[in-house]
């Protein structure tokens, strides 16, 4: 049986446990009452971070059997809506949205219509991060709906569950390709890929940030962490053309100013902060 390789840190805020852990490349984070474990990609990922932390902190250090660890921990997540879009978690008690009654019939604003609200988003909770249950995430969705992504080719930046790069597509992207260097994460991705037919323009890749050029596209959206943003700003600004934007998030109130100077000299067109988190999208000059 698979296990996934975390620590236990107990008796510290999360908020700071995930900002001292973020250069080694946490892949999810559970709180289980004064303790926070904190999942790795890789067991040599793991243990450099219980050796970084334990001179100061109590951690352990432990190995999670794959015994629907997802199911588990995330059984009674409800649905998430962001702006116009929503997230249903792919579980057996999921709500079935079409029983919802009409909204009344109202006076037409003036203007031109609102175009309809894109069909939910179906994602299974896994190990990938992303069922819009974060503050990093719910930032990017409404930067995409901010920023406007119909028509545009978007580029997801580690994309987890593929939460992201989906939304994207139903919110009329021309074509979406999602990044990530963990073949786990690919597989959710696809799998929710799946749950998903309507957002037929996106395709997963497996890619690593740091190792190679990006493609190009006319959004980028990179929900990372803010010391990998500092070190990625010039790949991803290189990603997109003159006018194009870089949506960014992952990043705690205290690593803004170090993310905003390493975009320079580009343009902030949005920014949001939630539960000490930050969004911003950067325009490229």
């Amino acid at each position: 049986m698979k296990s996934y390789p975390a620590i236990d840190v107990s008796g510290e805020p999360p908020d700071l446990i995930l900002a001292a852990v973020d250069e080694f490349g946490p892949t999810a984070a559970e709180e289980r009452g004064a303790v926070l474990r904190v999942f790795f990609v890789t067991s040599e990922a793991r243990d450099a971070a219980r050796a970084t932390l334990a001179a100061q902190w109590n951690v352990n250090s432990v190995d999670v059997p794959d015994d629907d660890w997802a199911r588990r921990s995330q059984e009674n997540l409800t649905p998430v809506t962001v702006g116009r879009i929503t997230i249903l978690p792919d579980l057996p008690n999921r709500p079935d949205l079409s029983d919802r009654p009409d909204p009344p019939d109202l006076p037409d604003p003036p203007g031109p219509p609102d175009p309809p609200d894109p069909p939910a988003i179906v994602i299974r909770p896994s190990m990938g991060f992303g069922t819009g249950h974060h503050a990093t995430t719910r930032l990017c969705l409404r930067a995409l709906q901010a920023i406007e992504a119909n028509g545009k080719t978007v580029l997801d930046i580690g994309t987890g569950s593929g939460v992201l790069a989906i939304a994207a597509s139903r919110l009329g992207a021309s074509r979406v390709v999602g990044i990530d260097s963990d073949p786990d994460a690919l597989q959710s991705a696809n799998e929710n890929l799946a749950l998903n037919p309507d957002a037929h323009r996106t395709t997963f890749e497996l890619a690593d940030l740091m190792a190679q050029p990006l493609s190009r596209a006319d959004r980028v959206t990179a929900n990372l962490t803010g010391s990998l943003l500092v070190r990625a700003a010039s790949s991803l600004l290189d990603a997109v053309d003159s006018g194009g934007i870089v949506i960014v998030s992952g990043l705690l109130r205290h690593e803004r100013d170090d993310v905003c100077r390493s975009f320079a000299p580009s343009s902030i067109v949005w920014e949001e902060e939630e539960d000490g988190w930050v969004g911003i999208a950067f325009r490229k000059l």
